[in-house]
């Protein structure tokens, strides 16, 4: 019966995550969209994202890391691992720590580990950061993160010129504006995953992300080097909806995976019943025959 329990589990678990993973692309009422129609303030004009996807990272722009080496972005980016690349700075009063606050939550609930299995490279907006101050949010974040198995040196905090960051927002499609009144950088809350490969492969917004998301777009980004099996069935399945900004069911192939999987459980249940009765009948004693029993009698 172990056997039998073990298919038929094995079946509803394959059920089950179809099921759960459907709600992640859970569609938007198309009614809860609103159209901003009154103009944006003066400090947030030009303040946008333009997605280059697809596009590799600039390559011969130098920056510092927090150890004061002299380091080139695309040779940073560029490797055997996918990369989260964003664009922060540690005096930003705010939006900053919220986003990389909520980026960090959601990787703490991955079984990915940086360093390991992604990197992460922060680009400052503001030329004037020092190094001191680039160590300092690196080791906030790190402890932040508190992962025993994690590599620090797989989250690279640069500094540089206004001229190279201004290079990499333009190249990366990050539009943002400098506030004279208040002295702080007005930016998208927004960063970008690449491939090995230095190249861009998905924008993500806002201050919350989902970890199923975060985790399917870094094992995407990957090309297959990170992730399990049943990450690539998910996204044989799901397709990355932007508008959502989350994975979105792709019926068709739902359907053939729900099809291919039904049948294997229909033939793995009815085997494990042949196995079972197999068994059962050959559990039962064997009798001889009563003609055996008194042949057997008279010779003694």
């Amino acid at each position: 019966m172990s056997l039998l329990r073990s298919i038929l589990s094995r079946a509803l678990g394959a059920a089950l995550l179809l099921t759960s993973v459907t709600s992640w692309g859970a569609p938007v009422d198309p009614s809860e969209i609103k159209t901003r129609t009154e103009p944006l303030p003066k400090r947030l004009e030009g303040v946008d994202v333009e997605e280059h996807l697809g596009q590799v990272v600039p390559q011969g722009v130098s920056f510092r890391n927090a150890t004061g080496a002299t380091v080139v972005y695309h040779d940073v980016v560029q490797g055997d691992l996918p990369t989260i690349l964003t664009m922060n700075y540690s005096d930003c009063p705010m939006l900053c720590s919220l986003q990389l606050n909520a980026l960090v939550a959601s990787l703490k609930q991955l079984d990915l580990t940086l360093g390991k299995d992604f990197r992460i490279v922060t680009v400052t907006l503001d030329p004037n950061e020092t190094l001191e101050s680039a160590k300092r949010t690196k080791e906030k974040y790190l402890k932040l993160y508190d992962r025993q198995d994690a590599d620090p040196a797989g989250w690279s905090f640069l500094t540089g010129s206004d001229q190279n960051i201004h290079q990499v927002a333009e190249a990366l499609g990050i539009q943002y504006n400098y506030n004279e009144k208040r002295d702080e950088y007005v930016h998208p809350a927004s960063f970008l995953i690449s491939t090995p490969d230095g190249e861009i492969a998905r924008y993500i917004y806002g201050l919350e992300y989902h970890p199923e998301t975060l985790r399917l777009s870094l094992v995407e980004a990957s090309e297959g080097k990170i992730g399990s099996s049943i990450d690539r069935l998910v996204l044989y399945c799901f397709h990355y909806d932007a508008s959502e900004g989350r994975y979105a069911p792709v019926a068709m192939n739902i359907m053939r995976v729900a099809g291919s999987s039904g049948a294997l459980a229909l033939g793995g249940l009815l085997f494990g019943l042949w196995r079972y009765e197999r068994r059962r009948k050959s559990a039962k004693p064997h009798h001889l025959p009563e003609q055996s029993l008194g042949s057997a009698e008279s010779v003694a």
